[in-house]
């Protein structure tokens, strides 16, 4: 049987050692939280619920919300913004967690795959980028919440 190593375990066994960022190990996780309280938003609204730094390696996150009400739907995602090139970057309303019905109280993971997010790094112009949730199907009146764990340092 071959043994393989990851890209930080490769980085630590190289001659000269090649230093693994602190968000790939070793890094202390912190947490964003944001709570927004919808009374009647509509189909289409955008709440910003936090920003993330620059850099921030995304490991875990949630979305709870209560019923907001018939045919709405919920998708976790982040607002446009410019990157370290200095490149506009599209928003993207469901990068994070795809429109779910949101139509009874719940909690859901968000981040929870590779083409969901989980393990990416922001790359941002130094600002930051802004964690969005969109509602989507109808009118919704109730408590969202958002939690991210990340690693920066």
């Amino acid at each position: 049987m071959a043994t393989v190593y990851s890209t930080q375990r490769t980085n630590s066994r190289a001659t000269p050692a090649v230093m693994n960022k602190a968000n790939e190990l070793g890094g202390r996780i912190r947490c964003a939280h944001g709570v927004y309280e919808a009374s009647s938003l509509a189909s289409g609204d955008v709440i910003e619920m936090f920003i993330l730094p620059d850099g921030a390696r995304l490991l875990e996150g949630s979305l709870a919300h209560d019923a907001l009400g018939s045919s709405t739907t919920l998708s976790v995602g982040y607002a446009a913004h410019t990157n370290a090139a200095g490149t506009a970057v599209s928003a993207a309303a469901a990068a994070y967690k795809a429109a779910a019905a949101s139509t009874s109280a719940q909690k859901v993971d968000i981040l929870a795959t590779l083409a969901l997010g989980s393990g990416t790094e922001t790359d941002t112009d130094g600002n930051g980028v802004a964690v969005t949730v969109t509602m989507g199907g109808a009118a919704g009146t109730g408590t969202i919440e958002v939690t991210i764990k990340y690693v920066v340092d």
